[in-house]
């Protein structure tokens, strides 16, 4: 399955003052199969290394200083030949920072190596930071790719045309059923590949508890060792978390007694590390954003929509006849584009409890309200309270509607928000 991440990668290699590239992400993602797919098609070569508990690589990195005798001595021990401009060398689960180390040299001056390093772990950044390296994030499938995985090229045509114009899109009921099946097997390769080869929904569930399941040993990483059950405990709790009509982040939830303090080092770990998104709440408006937020008050999203509908143990024609869950998924969703666009997230909530779900800043310092409501819900007042309160460079209503722009607010169906990584 091709991957957006792809067209960044041909970019990169084509850079004349191209320095080693650092891939990252959550696991299951397909980080390692798309950098290996790229250096299939691309390379006359490819040079592997899974860098975990790699004893002989590692010593190799450390004593080494010289470009030429490291990539002798790593072609030996891959028994790859590693040529100029002809090789890709993938250098797979980075942790060690003396692996870093080494690849710098390859970023300070000017050579024809290709490198690519892969880390599930965010954290990591804080310890590889440095010029001599570029960076890149990947996440799961959006919803574009999605179609592009099931062959629907032309409806992803139609939905672009129509976030561009506003207009209403021809084959809106179309889109929404694609998104709701979407929403159900999520945005990892591995549960997509599976609906298309048209494996049953027993053995797609399967399939996302062992993600699921990689994601908490993912845990055990924790330098804190107290924080990795409190981490499990978070992220088992955030589905029934979404289920409230208040969906900021309750303590209690997880039971009696549990208190702030003891839990902030765990969600700082899950949130850090891609496995869990933050929003924050904000009570006034102001640039920079990031200045009005109540560290206090935060809700907890999943990183993918179709773990979040697993762990909330529903069944199928449930997302067509319960408004809530689907609503509380829309909400999941929303909230995941947006962190994977780049943007900071955060929720507005009035002395009088009036509620906008997402509210961003653009790159210009721009705030962007956006307002989640269902058929139900059109009359909702939340947003035009915010308009009339703060200065905003533009509005929006993410819907099950068709597009359409009133009264200076645009409304967007759910399954665009795909249309905002590139900005509007």
């Amino acid at each position: 399955m091709e991957r957006k991440i792809t067209g960044f990668f041909h970019k990169w290699k084509k850079e004349l003052l191209r320095k080693p590239l650092l891939v990252y992400g959550p696991k299951q993602i397909g980080k390692t199969y798309s950098v290996l797919e790229f250096g299939r098609k691309e390379y006359n070569n490819v040079a592997y290394f899974d860098t975990d508990n790699n004893l002989e690589l590692l010593d190799i990195l450390k004593k080494e200083k010289s470009l030429d005798r490291i990539m002798m001595k790593i072609s030996l021990l891959s028994g790859q030949s590693i040529n100029k401009n002809d090789t890709l060398v993938i250098l797979d689960n980075v942790n060690d920072v003396d692996v870093v180390r080494a690849i710098k040299l390859f970023g300070s001056d000017r050579n024809d190596y290709h490198i690519i390093m892969i880390t599930s772990r965010r954290e990591n950044l804080t310890l590889f930071k440095g010029e001599e390296l570029q960076y890149k994030s990947m996440y799961g499938m959006d919803f574009e790719e999605y179609l592009e995985a099931i062959s629907q090229h032309e409806l992803i045509d139609f939905i672009r045309t129509s976030f561009k114009n506003g207009k209403a899109m021809p084959f809106h009921s179309v889109a929404m059923d694609y998104f709701h099946d979407y929403l159900k097997t999520g945005g990892f390769p591995e549960t997509i590949l599976a609906q298309i080869n048209q494996k049953s929904d027993i053995e797609i569930s399967m399939i996302k508890q062992k993600i699921i399941d990689t994601y908490k040993k993912e845990m055990s990483n924790n330098d804190n060792l107290i924080d990795i059950p409190r981490s499990i405990e978070v992220f088992n709790s955030i589905p029934y978390q979404l289920k409230k009509d208040n969906k900021k982040f309750q303590y209690g939830l997880m039971g009696f007694g549990k208190r702030a303090k003891e839990y902030e080092g765990a969600i700082k770990f899950l949130s850090n590390n891609q496995l869990v998104y933050r929003s924050y709440k904000v009570m006034s408006i102001k640039s920079p954003l990031s200045s009005c937020r109540e560290k206090e008050s935060f809700k907890l999203y999943m990183n993918d929509d179709g773990l979040l509908f697993h762990m909330l143990h529903v069944y199928d024609k449930q997302l067509f006849i319960d408004d809530k869950l689907r609503m509380t998924l829309y909400e999941n969703h929303v909230a995941k584009n947006l962190v994977e666009a780049g943007y900071a997230i955060y929720y507005y909530q009035s002395e009088g409890k009036a509620e906008v779900a997402f509210v961003i800043q653009d790159r210009m310092g721009g705030i962007i309200p956006l307002e989640l409501v269902n058929k139900n819900m059109s009359k909702s007042k939340a947003l035009a309270l915010f308009m009339k309160r703060f200065t905003v460079k533009e509005a929006f209503r993410v819907t099950e509607n068709n597009f359409s722009i009133k009264k200076k607010v645009r409304y967007i169906p759910v399954y665009a928000m795909f249309c905002m990584k590139e900005g509007w």
